[in-house]
């Protein structure tokens, strides 16, 4: 085997570190992250006065907004840096 498929600890990147370095390609991903943990918990603090909508039907409109704000802020950012490529030629 060659030792060049061989997993290093020096290699691996922590989460955080991870974190940063996308946060730095794609500024809009902790926007998006941010995003989906604030529709998560403002659905979380409305469960309590859900009234008679069921728990599955919550939960499941808490979740498509998340999904949907995180791929919006991503959509966005995508086109954002599009059009400033495009920009500088």
């Amino acid at each position: 085997m060659s030792s060049d498929n061989q997993w290093s600890a020096d290699e691996d990147e922590g989460q955080l570190s991870r974190l940063i370095r996308k946060s730095r390609d794609s500024p809009f991903v902790p926007i998006g992250i941010a995003g989906f943990v604030t529709v998560v918990s403002y659905g979380l603090y409305k469960l309590k006065y859900r009234r008679d909508q069921k728990m599955s039907i919550h939960l499941i409109h808490m979740r498509v907004a998340a999904q949907g704000f995180v791929v919006g802020a991503v959509t966005i950012g995508n086109f954002l840096n599009l059009y400033l490529m495009f920009l500088c030629f």
